[in-house]
């Protein structure tokens, strides 16, 4: 029952959105989402056996949930099977419209792929040494920042606004301050994502309904509505391998892949509130790991002894230890998303872009 709702929950919304298109004069419609979905769907079957074959095995970390280590050596890197099928889709599609790619799909598959690389590297490494340990921290952070910065930069050169725009209040010059915020954008969000990709189907599924969110917003290239649709698409395909239990993971090479071009799509679009609003799933998960690791730190230097605010962090393992099993924290945090997509469309007015 629990896979029946987490996919229904993703389905439904994604049909009104789909929907929609229509009604927005969009240039794509569901057959984005339908072909993707499918194409990854079929994908899956050889990628999978290619994965275990090449014996990329995910090392389980010692730490977390002791019930998650009978997931210790499914099959991960999925990410690379299910992002090439959306770039195909979604590239494919674009040129049959428009006859060209456009800027803006180039530039977000360009940073989607290169957040993908790090990922890749960080998965590699950790099959490598088979020791849950792949780039440092600081490795990892660096290069984020070098690809948020040169992003970023790009989009100065291109002369990109930097006005805030207040609804009611009119708008306010940011000036590097906007490329400030942009890099935050996303670092947090690549980050973010990652940490949500901690049970199974949880990052697909909620980055879907995300990505179908905003693939309806207006602003930007239309080609960069394709790509919203179709990695949606692939997240649902995926999700036919990735749904409980497991047969194959995203690893970070999906991960930071999603996360990074759902923040750069936010960026062409202009709308980056809307995005944090959308994944409101994610800012959970994120704010859950920054609030445990300073309470530790505050009450370790308060009393000598660290103390943790939730049982243990992310957000979903903290709720899987309070007794909720793994299928009920998905189909939740799916249903939490949707909603959190559907208030989006109705603030829209109220949203600072």
């Amino acid at each position: 029952m629990g896979n029946g709702l987490s996919l229904a929950l993703t389905l439904v919304l994604g049909i009104l959105l789909v929907a929609g298109a229509g009604w927005q004069g969009s240039l794509v419609s569901s057959e984005v989402v339908v072909v993707s979905a499918g194409l990854t769907g079929a994908l899956g079957i050889p990628a999978v056996a290619l994965l275990r074959a090449w014996k990329t095995g995910q090392v389980i970390r010692r730490e977390g949930p002791q019930s998650h280590q009978v997931k210790a050596g499914t099959p991960t890197m999925g990410g690379l099977y299910f992002l090439g099928a959306a770039i195909a889709v979604s590239g494919g599609w674009s040129w049959w419209q428009q006859g060209s790619l456009g800027a803006d799909w180039v530039a977000a598959v360009v940073v989607l792929l290169a957040y993908g690389a790090v990922g890749w590297l960080d998965d590699w490494q950790v099959i490598r040494q088979q020791s849950n340990q792949g780039l440092t921290p600081n490795q990892k952070l660096i290069l984020q920042i070098l690809i948020a910065v040169a992003f970023c930069a790009w989009l100065s050169w291109r002369g990109a606004a930097t006005i805030l725009q207040l609804p009611g209040l009119g708008g306010i010059p940011l000036g590097w301050g906007y490329w400030l915020l942009g890099v935050f954008a996303l670092l947090a969000t690549n980050n973010a994502v990652n940490l949500t990709d901690g049970l199974d189907g949880l990052a697909a599924g909620t980055v879907a309904l995300v990505a179908l969110g905003l693939a309806f917003l207006p602003g930007g290239d239309p080609s960069l509505t394709g790509l919203c649709l179709a990695l949606a698409g692939a997240c649902w395909g995926f999700l036919l391998h990735n749904r409980y239990p497991a047969q194959v993971f995203m690893g970070d090479t999906g991960a930071l892949g999603l996360g990074g071009g759902l923040a750069a799509i936010a960026l062409l679009k202009g709308c980056l509130w809307a995005l944090a609003l959308m994944g409101g799933i994610f800012v959970l998960e994120a704010l859950s790991v920054l609030l445990q690791v300073g309470y530790f730190k505050y009450t370790k230097k308060r009393t000598g002894t660290g103390q943790r605010l939730l049982k243990m962090s992310p957000l979903h393992h903290h709720l899987e230890l309070s007794g909720w099993s793994e299928l009920q924290v998905v189909a939740s945090f799916y249903g939490l998303t949707a909603l959190l997509v559907a208030l989006s469309y109705a603030l829209l007015p109220w949203l600072p872009t």
